[in-house]
């Protein structure tokens, strides 16, 4: 379901309560810029639609195309479903309104999977790929031991086994107490 803002779900649910759909006018704290940021978030997200505005039925306008004629908003399908009202009929909208986009991919669009995103591998003589060497050597690394040899301090080592190796990299530190040498970190082999 799409996320909205009260300002968006006023905006749809005053449309969905028109025969039409129409979304104009809009609430009257909505002006000038915000107005335009609004609208243009809801067009790009199909929650609304430019048409054609009908004059003559004294449709409101949104905005001159330039050519003597005007566009009208109008709630999609997809911007009812939005604030959970299943559209009626879909013949009641204005012609073109229900071209919003749908859940369904069309049958030109490919439904595999995308590929995951490649695994991150830090860059040759960073401070992390120190780190990295030294967890993976067979002995392991002390707190204290990584602190000489990147120049970092303690939360810094900490965070960095924390963060970048166990959340970004998905590297599975391990570490035991050692008789002499205190807490010692590993890393399995690569």
């Amino acid at each position: 379901m799409t996320k909205l803002s009260d300002t968006q779900a006023i905006i749809l649910s005053a449309a969905a309560q028109r025969e039409d759909r129409i979304a104009l006018p809009l609430p009257e704290s909505l002006r000038g810029g915000a107005a335009a940021k609004v609208v243009g978030a809801m067009l790009a997200k199909g929650l609304l639609q430019e048409v054609d505005a009908d004059l003559r039925k004294g449709e409101p306008m949104w905005r001159e195309t330039g050519d003597g004629h005007g566009t009208t908003l109008v709630a999609t399908d997809a911007g009812l479903a939005a604030i959970g009202i299943e559209p009626e009929d879909a013949n009641t909208a204005p012609a073109g309104a229900t071209d919003a986009p749908s859940e369904e991919p069309s049958p030109n669009t490919p439904t595999e999977p995308e590929a995951a995103p490649k695994a991150r591998t830090p860059r040759e003589g960073t401070k992390q790929a120190t780190l990295i060497a030294m967890l993976r050597a067979p002995k392991g690394a002390t707190i204290e031991e990584i602190m000489a040899a990147t120049s970092w301090q303690s939360h810094t080592v900490r965070g960095a086994m924390a963060g970048a190796l166990k959340k970004k990299l998905g590297l599975e530190v391990t570490s035991e107490k050692v008789e002499g040498r205190g807490r010692v970190y590993r890393l399995p082999a690569a």
